[in-house]
């Protein structure tokens, strides 16, 4: 028997078969049945059948599957896939997103959050909520203040003032001066934590858990100090703390419902039933404009 040549396996190109293109059969898609001539749009599909209309107005079904003709090429048809619903975009505090919304004329309530790094830490997660129900943020620079703020604002149903205090803790100089101005449309809420960095989640800024700094000194200095970091506290907080939040979920349960809270109070229209009659109707129309362009919902993920 003569020894096999090398080339004997060998298989020209032009006979090797090339695999026939799968389409699906989306609609008004130019499909041709090459037995019968027949040329349509595809106009539906129901089950395993897909119905063509040619130009003339005449719906044929035929058999999903191989047999027809796209661009003069061999295809097999099959059924387009369904997408897949998308859930809505969410900002980063939860509620939803509504893209290129523009910016609520301010409101005449305000909420006022105790230091920089506070007002810098609402903006982030609530920026888009804030802007979208009008409410301006203000930082208060120490809650001595606070008495004053009151005094000159003049709460109102209307004009509602929400202030988020640090560290207010029962018992303390905070939570006494918190009772004083707190009243039917001022409210005073605040966090259980030393500095506003605490309310970050340890994991989300790379440590297990934050020092304990001793009374007495300084608790960013100290923080820090024992974390290694810079001693610039100012660049700490932008660039290891804040940086690194991205949304309500990087941030502790006991700040997240108290700045939902604040927000809910202080955008709570006028009782339509407590004006006079001359305004009811102007006041009816704006109750249902802010109800029907609110972001925020029940399922926010307030008091987590």
């Amino acid at each position: 028997m003569p020894p096999r040549s090398p080339y004997d396996n060998l298989v020209h190109p032009r006979t090797v078969k090339k695999p026939v293109p799968t389409v699906e059969a989306e609609k008004d898609l130019v499909v041709e049945d090459p037995s019968s001539g027949f040329v349509g749009a595809v106009v539906r599909c129901e089950k395993d059948v897909v119905h063509l209309e040619d130009r003339h107005g005449r719906v044929r079904g035929y058999p999903l599957g191989p047999g027809f003709w796209v661009d003069g090429r061999p295809v097999v048809l099959v059924r387009p896939k369904q997408a897949t619903p998308t859930a809505p975009a969410r900002s980063a505090s939860g509620s939803t997103y509504v893209a290129g919304a523009r910016a609520r004329v301010a409101r005449e309530g305000r909420i006022y959050v105790e230091g920089k790094h506070d007002a810098e830490l609402v903006e982030k997660v609530w920026g888009h909520d804030l802007r979208i129900e009008g409410v301006v943020v203000e930082p208060l620079h120490g809650v001595d203040d606070l008495p004053a703020i009151v005094r000159d604002f003049r709460p109102a149903s209307g004009r509602r003032l929400g202030v988020l205090v640090d560290h207010l803790v029962r018992g303390s100089k905070e939570s006494r001066i918190a009772e004083q101005v707190t009243g039917a449309h001022a409210l005073v809420v605040g966090h259980p934590f030393v500095d506003i960095w605490q309310a970050v989640k340890p994991s989300v800024v790379g440590i297990p858990a934050w020092p304990t700094v001793p009374k007495g000194e300084d608790w960013k200095t100290g923080v820090c100090r024992r974390l290694g970091w810079e001693d610039d506290t100012g660049y700490v907080w932008a660039q290891r703390i804040l940086a690194r939040v991205r949304t309500w979920t990087d941030l502790e349960p006991q700040l997240i419902g108290r700045v939902e809270e604040l927000i809910d109070f202080v955008t709570v229209e006028p009782s339509c039933s407590s004006l006079d009659a001359t305004a009811a109707t102007s006041a009816s129309d704006s109750c249902s404009l802010a109800s029907a362009t609110s972001t925020r919902s029940p399922s926010s993920p307030s008091g987590t």
